[in-house]
């Protein structure tokens, strides 16, 4: 992560040089671009991807260095998935319009001692990392395989890390709320933090359910109250297995097998719109190949026009296996 800033202060360093010397012609406004545009250009992370399988990625924004938890089977040479970590950084040069990227494997301490806690001797899927202004703490929640051989929820608390003191994490704890005897996995909020989403094959194939929560509720109490049976999410949902919800603001991402695609899992959207959602749209060739496209993530920033999303995808062309893949994205 150190050398993800280092490269972050000095793209921001020469974009800053190139304004100030454009400035210096007389009548120059060296603001040509007023704000970003994340490039639709499809772009492997070549510095983070293997050889194996790595896919299941979160995004935690931070300005413009994003730290990134995902699962990969590298570590036992493509068999058990563990969770890893990595950072991206980003910066729009506003006078020539040129974007950076930089992505790389990292050794922060503080994602060191959660992974550490959270990785199990089973697989782990499908992280996601919350901050909730209830109570002031950080959540990391996954799917990680139990004694019965299915996936269940577990999640870990902590306050939130800045400076060099790391913080304790505790857990991980069971989430009661969300566990039932199949396999449930790929959690996630709405911006209010008052209905989850998550995947279950309850009913056979995978479909996404929701379950609302009080806003005012802490998420650690939400999550250890009793079990309750989730709400299917039909507008979403297909005859065939539909998983991966994801949501930033008023859009949902996911993944799907369903009739129609592009070949096996595809990437849909859906936007909430009067109180529901609308029906899922294929995000197209642009994003979507012959092969698997799975786990989309997506988030944005205030000085660009549009968004970006990190998925997943074993298309060719890639390292070996499920790679992850950065694109910037218009929903409307």
């Amino acid at each position: 992560m150190k050398r993800l800033r280092k490269y972050l202060s000095l793209s921001i360093l020469s974009v800053i040089i190139a304004a100030g010397v454009a400035s210096c012609v007389k009548g120059n406004n060296p603001i040509v671009f007023e704000n970003g545009i994340f490039p639709d250009t499809v772009v492997a992370l070549s510095g983070i991807n293997s050889e194996y399988d790595d896919y299941n990625v979160d995004l935690n924004t931070l300005n413009n260095i994003v730290p990134l938890v995902f699962s990969s089977n590298r570590g036992s040479s493509g068999g058990q998935f563990d969770l890893f970590q990595g950072g991206l950084g980003y910066s729009f040069n506003q006078t020539t319009g040129e974007f950076f990227l930089q992505f790389e494997m990292t050794d922060d301490p503080f994602l060191l001692q959660l992974l550490t806690k959270t990785n199990t001797t089973g697989n782990d899927f499908g992280p996601y990392r919350l901050y909730s202004s209830i109570d002031g703490y950080e959540y990391m929640i996954i799917s990680s395989v139990n004694d019965q051989g299915n996936l269940d929820f577990r999640y870990t608390k902590n306050l939130p890390y800045f400076g060099s003191s790391i913080p304790e994490i505790t857990g991980p704890f069971s989430a009661a709320k969300l566990n039932s005897p199949s396999d449930d996995a790929y959690f996630c909020f709405n911006t209010n933090q008052d209905t989850a989403y998550y995947s279950s094959d309850v009913n056979g194939n995978f479909d996404i359910f929701m379950l609302k929560k009080n806003a005012a509720m802490p998420v650690d109490q939400w999550l250890n109250s009793e079990y309750e049976t989730p709400v299917s999410v039909d507008i979403i949902n297909s005859v065939n297995n539909d998983k991966c919800p994801y949501i930033y603001k008023r859009f949902m991402v996911f993944a799907s097998d369903r009739s129609g695609g592009f070949g096996g899992f595809d990437l849909y959207y859906s936007i909430f719109r009067n109180g529901s959602w609308s029906a899922p749209i294929n995000m197209g060739p642009f994003i979507n190949s012959a092969s698997d496209e799975y786990r989309p993530v997506m988030t944005g920033d205030e000085n660009f026009t549009n968004m970006f999303m990190l998925f997943s995808s074993n298309r060719p062309g890639g390292k070996g296996g499920f790679d992850l893949y950065f694109a910037g994205i218009n929903l409307n």
